[in-house]
């Protein structure tokens, strides 16, 4: 695949991460008061709870420092992207980490906090966005290091 279409592919990806997030986030602060909680699923509630932290709301109140730890990361995606643009599926990780990293800047940037509205027991409330990230870390290890297999594999052959 060429640089191009896989950069267009992060991209897009992206920008459906980006939509899917911001949509769901406004729907919540439209529908759901601050504080409020709503079964959805089994142990499964909608909230709308603001984070003005990062990841388990460490450095509450970094404002401007976050933004611009917000945008250094992003940064460095893209430089990772760039230099494995030619590894096959890395624009799937690379799209879903920087769409989900755009759509928690927004609210930073927007609201000073980052709208929350998923919680399950034991964990902090999470967002789509945030979900995205997770998952694009994991794809981003398993595109870049393969399946165990054939890391095995090259291991001993």
């Amino acid at each position: 695949m060429s640089r191009a279409r896989g950069g267009a592919l992060a991209v897009a990806v992206a920008a459906v991460v980006l939509a899917v997030d911001q949509v769901s986030k406004a729907l919540v602060r439209e529908n759901i008061e601050r504080g409020e909680a709503r079964p959805l699923l089994p142990g499964v509630d909608l909230v709308n709870v603001r984070n003005p932290g990062i990841a388990f709301g460490l450095f509450s109140g970094g404002g401007v420092l976050l933004v611009l730890l917000a945008v250094v990361a992003m940064l460095v995606l893209v430089s990772v992207f760039i230099s494995h643009a030619d590894t096959p599926l890395a624009w799937l990780p690379a799209g879903l980490l920087l769409g989900g990293a755009l759509g928690n800047l927004v609210d930073r940037v927007r609201d000073g906090a980052v709208t929350d509205f998923i919680d399950v027991p034991r964990w902090p409330s999470f967002n789509l966005a945030d979900s995205a990230i997770t998952i694009g870390v994991l794809a981003l290890i398993y595109v870049l290091e393969g399946p165990p297999r054939r890391r095995r594999e090259a291991a001993h052959g």
